[in-house]
């Protein structure tokens, strides 16, 4: 028996347990932590650089792409290098950092979804009030609130779960450190404020999920009375992508955290982990880019640019 004052490091479950399958899930991940790190670094430079790309809907857009970058980040390299090394360790410092940052950021962009839906809500329902509502001071102020409240959400979970003792091992069933995984370590009945405060998080969450909910079935209802196809078309456009993205984060999210403990294995948890902290950030810039035509034709230039540059 051990308690969290002679931890010094955690095992990580490795992705693999045989030397070619490391290798093989290490090229793998390397594919795809790249393929992240281009579509999102495109987004973020094509925002950036394009006057025409700096609207409420693209700035907050940029602040997805960062995210997303923080997230895969957070996670993939270090399980990479675990794969390549052929070692499972993480020192105790490490651990509590990657908890904080991971969860920081997956809050963070819960957080942001929530205001982009709200950003499409007053600009097709509320059109005419969008410049008053939404203005550059308050955007900025929109996307201050969103990455203070993750930075306090992460601050609250981490200082309580490292507050925990530890007695049942350090072997952390997951190839990265979150809270199911380091609860599982804990030997007192001090654990339940975290369930509480994990509770009161879940009902944020959910309120966050139903204001999405109402926001789109009032766009829907506007889409519908729109007498112009051309507009209808512009809308799906722009509110398809998110839905899409909404969809995926909250469904990867809630089979990680809702499953019934009965059907929990190592090798469920971790394929539900990957696909709801690797998968989002990999995947969003091509559904953002998919039928954005405006995000698409700075894309194109972005691209021109670099290859000029390079030739």
């Amino acid at each position: 028996m051990s308690n969290s004052s002679s931890i010094t490091e955690f095992l990580l479950l490795p992705l693999a347990y045989t030397r070619e399958l490391q290798l093989l899930h290490f090229g793998l991940s390397l594919g795809i932590y790249l393929a992240a790190l281009l579509g999102n670094g495109l987004i973020l430079t094509a925002v950036a650089c394009d006057h025409r790309l700096h609207t409420p809907m693209y700035v907050f857009l940029l602040n997805l792409a960062l995210l997303d970058l923080g997230c895969i980040s957070t996670t993939l390299p270090k399980a990479m290098a675990n794969s390549l090394w052929d070692t499972r360790a993480i020192s105790y410092s490490g651990c509590a950092a990657q908890f904080f940052f991971l969860l920081f950021l997956i809050s963070a962009e819960f957080y942001l979804l929530t205001v982009m839906s709200y950003d499409r809500y007053i600009a097709i329902c509320k059109p005419l009030h969008y410049g008053s509502l939404l203005g550059s001071r308050a955007c900025a102020q929109m996307a201050a609130a969103v990455w203070g409240s993750g930075v306090l959400t992460a601050l609250l979970h981490t200082a309580n779960t490292f507050s925990l003792p530890l007695c049942q091992g350090n072997a952390v069933d997951q190839f990265f450190c979150e809270i199911p995984q380091i609860l599982k370590l804990s030997c007192s009945d001090s654990y339940l404020r975290e369930i509480e405060l994990l509770t009161f998080s879940g009902f944020l969450f959910w309120g966050c999920s139903v204001f999405i909910l109402f926001s789109y079935v009032q766009i829907f209802r506007a889409v519908l009375r729109m007498p112009s196809e051309q507009g209808r078309h512009k809308v799906f456009s722009t509110c398809l992508p998110h839905l899409a993205v909404v969809f995926l984060f909250l469904s990867t999210g809630m089979c990680a955290y809702l499953k019934p403990p009965s059907i929990s294995s190592p090798s469920l948890d971790l394929v539900m982990a990957f696909l709801y902290s690797v998968m989002p950030p990999a995947v969003n810039p091509l559904i953002y880019s998919m039928r954005n035509q405006e995000l698409k034709n700075a894309i194109r230039k972005v691209m021109s640019w670099m290859f000029v540059r390079m030739c």
